[in-house]
């Protein structure tokens, strides 16, 4: 098996339990700074696409919307299915960002949580505009890991370079960069609201949360040395047993026309 699958859909299909366990999860700030920039309520149909383990959704969830997760891989549409089953108002589809199944004008929000990078741009927006209602909203979101705050931070970006099998071509930031999402939202304005959120790990969770990116190795040669390094940059930094992986969380909101 290679380190890493070149199909978006498949990359993550042997890294769901990393991804449940491990990946930072959304802050209810996110719904309501969406509450008070887009008037959301808990009234709201939300699609959520590329919908994964359902770590998006759960905020919406928790806010009393109905979400509709979009999500290609079934590992992780069954992940998402047995993380929010205490809810009644999920469901998952198999569906995709360029076709998702969904009737015309059927969301009010059309939400992707560390998914839009993934996505073909043109067909995908031509599809969120077909399934919005009139004047619904887009609201693309990642954490962006803060690289440079701290020493820490910058050494685990240094070992990323070195040891992450395709890093400088799939990380998020390099694909969906700004001028990407202007382009997508366009001839409408982009508006941008960031957050700040952590993950404290002790060393298991960092080996994890590395784990869970799609551009890790998981196995040969790669993985081996990049997993023997991780000790030894871990107790470099670590105080009480854990280091501290800090986040920007941006969000990206606008119309579409169709």
């Amino acid at each position: 098996m290679c380190a890493t699958n070149s199909r978006p859909t498949e990359r993550f299909s042997d890294r769901v339990g990393d991804y449940v366990k491990y990946r930072p999860h959304y802050s209810p700030d996110v719904v309501l700074a969406l509450r008070d920039e887009c008037g959301l309520t808990s009234e709201h149909v939300i699609v959520d696409v590329g919908c994964g383990t359902g770590l998006l959704a759960e905020v919406f969830l928790e806010n009393g919307n109905r979400v509709i997760g979009i999500e290609p891989n079934p590992n992780m549409r069954q992940a998402g299915e047995q993380y929010l089953s205490r809810f009644e108002d999920f469901s998952i589809v198999h569906g995709s960002a360029e076709q998702t199944t969904l009737p015309d004008r059927s969301a009010d929000y059309v939400i992707a949580g560390q998914a839009f990078h993934w996505f073909q741009p043109d067909a995908t927006r031509r599809e969120f505009a077909r399934i919005l209602k009139p004047e619904g909203w887009v609201a693309l979101i990642w954490h962006d890991r803060d690289m440079e705050s701290t020493e820490f931070l910058r050494a685990y970006e240094a070992f990323l370079q070195r040891h992450a099998t395709d890093y400088s071509t799939v990380a998020h930031n390099k694909v969906a960069n700004y001028g990407a999402l202007e382009r997508f939202y366009s001839p409408n304005a982009i508006q941008t609201i960031t957050q700040t959120t952590s993950q404290r790990l002790d060393l298991e969770g960092l080996r994890g949360r590395l784990l869970s990116s799609s551009y890790a190795p998981r196995e040969g040669p790669a993985a081996e040395a990049m997993l023997k390094e991780l000790p030894s940059l871990f107790h470099r930094f670590a105080l009480d047993g854990h280091v501290v992986l800090e986040y920007r969380t941006r969000i990206y909101y606008g119309h579409l026309t169709a």
